[in-house]
């Protein structure tokens, strides 16, 4: 029999004036707003909570909210829809023009009568962060007191190298605290990437292991199988490495490998994943195809259909050398990591779309059952799936049925899916509560963005050169990649 242990119910959040920019665009309809409802269906969206939509659209209150009924219909219930409409009101802002922010300052005081806290979600382009943030900052709409709280929230990418990371955070510290300040990685909400730390301190049966004595290495993918949609306009500047590398993949790579913090406090938790970025070993640039394989997908077919390649989407360069593919192969200089490879792997117009992070122990040192059993034992492996499938998979071997002695694999799951039917929330709805309540343990922190920029920044620019720069293998549309991968990893 499962021991149940009790679980403390969560307390609706406090009201608060939500401003969101961007609030025609496709994160916050997508994202945003659903993930409204989904707090708003488990009761833990404060009924006096507040949602200023800002956008550059020109149009109404009521013009914006017929636009949401629209654009949410079929996606969020009609319940949810319902009771947050009334809510919303809408503000045509453009920050570029001084004396908006003013009124947005004079419609945020009409919404909460000055007594709310405030949220500020910046759902825009990268490139309208500063100009955001600066305008909050100069109508005196960051400033906090004992009887109101502000914090700001930003979608990666924060920067797209070292230098504009910090010109970034310079901005946002210009005004903003750091406890102000929640930089959004929806990854870290996913309920199989919060078990990574139960999984690991909360068993006896896993933390003795978990280190380089007993594991031979560690896979973390990130696959999907879309291609860049709308979105060539950031993607072809981007890249897969800076798109998914510098945030999601640095983030799991932090989970598997942290030690644990002295308690289970934001702060505690942050210090130790920002230790595994300092523990980096930097790539060696000489040797670098080595450690990492790019590639790009070419036409192929999806679910039956054709599709195009990168260069074929609408709004990429033809001649563009953007990866959509990358593996990489990287060690922490540690005592629990010390020669250990870690396999990250994330690309797009894959076969299927699957998150998972796969942790393979090292083979028994001698098999005593090596004259009835031909071959190698396979290793134990413990697999643990974030998307589509959330598992949490332990391989082992066991002895087939039989006269026979034979080896047979066998596999221990728990899956979520299966799991009691208690409400859930999305992602976005998780970190989204995090926001509202001042929660920061699922946030990056300003130190563990600069060590991963630190860290990326010297191979990107090797990739962006010209000279030096390295391969781009083609793969087809709808397969597993680029074969020389394939060779490279475990």
């Amino acid at each position: 029999m499962t021991d149940q242990l009790s679980c403390p119910v969560q307390a609706q959040a406090d009201p608060v004036s939500l401003v969101v920019f961007g609030a025609t665009g496709d994160l916050a309809m997508r994202k945003i707003y659903p993930a409204l409802a989904s707090l708003c269906r488990n009761q833990l969206l404060s009924h006096d909570t507040r949602i200023l939509a800002v956008g550059r659209t020109e149009m109404d209150t009521e013009q914006y909210r017929n636009l949401l009924g629209d654009r949410l219909a079929g996606a969020v219930p009609a319940s949810c829809l319902a009771d947050l409409a009334p809510r919303v009101s809408y503000l045509r802002m453009d920050p570029e023009d001084p004396a908006s922010a003013r009124f947005l300052a004079l419609a945020l005081n009409e919404l909460d009568g000055g007594a709310k806290d405030r949220l500020f979600y910046l759902a825009v382009p990268p490139s309208a962060y500063i100009p955001l943030a600066t305008a909050i900052g100069e109508a005196g709409l960051a400033r906090q007191d004992e009887d109101r709280r502000v914090r700001i929230v930003v979608e990666k990418p924060f920067g797209r190298d070292l230098p504009t990371a910090r010109e970034l955070d310079e901005v946002l510290h210009r005004y903003f605290r750091e406890s102000q300040i929640f930089r959004i990685d929806h990854y870290m909400a996913k309920e199989t990437v919060q078990n990574v730390l139960l999984l690991r301190f909360a068993n006896a049966l896993f933390e003795p292991v978990w280190n380089r004595r007993y594991i031979d290495h560690i896979r973390i993918t990130a696959a999907e199988d879309l291609g860049i949609g709308h979105r060539a306009g950031f993607y072809d500047q981007a890249g897969v490495l800076r798109d998914m590398f510098q945030n999601h993949m640095m983030m799991l790579l932090a989970l598997c490998a942290m030690e644990p913090p002295s308690l289970f406090d934001a702060e505690l938790v942050r210090d130790e994943r920002s230790k595994v970025f300092r523990a980096l070993r930097p790539l060696d640039l000489e040797r670098l195809d080595e450690q990492l394989i790019l590639g790009q997908y070419g036409p192929g077919m999806v679910d039956g259909k054709p599709v195009p390649g990168y260069l074929q989407e609408p709004g990429v360069r033809p001649d563009s050398a953007t990866p959509t593919f990358a593996w990489m192969k990287v060690y922490l200089d540690n005592w629990r990591w010390q020669g250990v490879p870690f396999h990250l792997c994330s690309g797009k117009r894959l076969a299927a779309k699957h998150t998972e992070i796969t942790v393979q122990f090292k083979s028994v040192p001698v098999s005593m059952f090596r004259k009835t059993h031909g071959g190698a034992i396979p290793p134990n492996r413990l697999v643990i799936g974030i998307h589509p499938h959330e598992v949490v998979r332990l391989e082992v071997q066991t002895k087939g049925q039989g006269s026979r002695l034979c080896l047979q694999g066998q596999s221990m799951e728990f899956s979520y899916g299966a799991a009691s039917g208690l409400g859930r929330l999305d992602d976005y709805a998780k970190v989204l509560l995090d926001c509202i309540t001042g929660d920061q343990t699922l946030f990056w922190r300003q130190d563990a963005v600069e060590l991963c920029w630190g860290f990326l920044t010297p191979i990107l620019d090797r990739c962006d050169g010209e000279e030096g720069a390295l391969p781009l293998h083609t793969y087809v549309a709808g397969g597993p990649g680029p074969k020389e991968a394939h060779r490279a990893a475990p």
